[in-house]
């Protein structure tokens, strides 16, 4: 066959869909929150409208199943838009999965048990995928392959794809301690080692002593844990140790010391504000380090 008899490929439409036939993903893994980036949408939608479709699949049930454009539908919906532009796209459910995880994913901000999810569900379709006969690509089978593949499309290391996967073990509570920033990273995923049971206790633990415990004392409850003596006195044991080293002795600095770094109008209140402030963008910082 020549060039000129070969038949173009198809170019999708876009379609003009009813926002009443349109339903989110089952699993959908993103919350949509009425934030101020959904506000912002909201006023983006209200002047220019929807400018990129939405992508979505045909339902058997009756209407489509939405793949990427929740946070746009939920705003145009706010605005009292009636219908969506919408590419229309036959999928099967592995397919569907990881195009919907892949959209999702280049969103500015996304809290950790969202990634954590987001990684388990593509990570399941991939050996889905792999598991299959009908495919004619090579196989993805094992755990650390599909990792290190899903990393790579989200420029991440494998290692750090199944770390976020391990939190998806931890109960709902401590997973959101870790979305709000009460527990780092890498101490939740050593919890994630603890039975839901032992996790349950290490909450009344943490309760008890009023600390969450820091990536060495993790390690050490995990240890516990395998060894089969994470019993309640032993994690009331070493929060209490957490307790007691908070209660330490404060540091303290000189005034004359921080004087230099602040203009000579500023009050003590004034600086204290300044150095607290400052502190809380080094925690930030230092938290989406240790995420990624």
């Amino acid at each position: 066959m020549s060039k000129n008899d070969e038949t173009p490929p198809m170019q999708e439409q876009v379609q003009q869909i009813p926002i009443s036939e349109l339903h989110p993903f089952e699993g959908h893994p993103f919350r949509v929150v009425d934030d101020e980036a959904m506000t912002q949408t909201v006023e983006s939608i209200s002047q220019f409208g929807v400018i990129s479709p939405l992508l979505a699949r045909p339902d058997p049930d009756g209407g489509y199943e939405i793949i990427s454009g929740h946070r746009r539908c939920h705003a145009a919906e706010q605005v009292g838009l009636e219908t969506l532009p919408v590419i229309v796209r036959e999928m099967d459910d592995d397919e569907a999965i990881i195009a919907m995880v892949d959209a999702n994913l280049q969103r500015e901000t996304i809290l950790p048990s969202e990634r954590a999810w987001a990684y388990k569900m593509k990570m399941d379709a991939i050996k889905h995928q792999g598991a299959r006969t009908d495919l004619t690509s090579r196989p993805v089978v094992g755990k650390l392959e599909a990792a290190d593949q899903i990393g790579k499309d989200a420029g991440e290391s494998g290692r750090q794809v199944q770390r976020y996967i391990r939190l998806t073990n931890l109960v709902p509570e401590l997973m959101d301690m870790v979305d709000e920033g009460k527990i780092a990273f890498r101490p939740a995923v050593e919890l994630s080692y603890l039975t839901r049971d032992e996790q349950s206790q290490l909450l009344e633990a943490m309760d008890y002593a009023q600390a969450t415990p820091s990536l060495s004392q993790a390690q050490r409850l995990k240890k516990l844990s395998q060894l089969k003596q994470c019993s309640p006195e032993a994690m009331e044991i070493l929060m209490d140790e957490v307790k007691k080293e908070e209660l330490a002795p404060t540091v303290t600095l000189p005034t004359e010391l921080l004087r230099k770094y602040f203009p000579k109008s500023y009050t003590p209140k004034q600086m204290e504000d300044t150095i607290i402030r400052l502190l809380d963008q080094w925690q930030k910082s230092w938290q989406r380090k240790q995420s990624r």
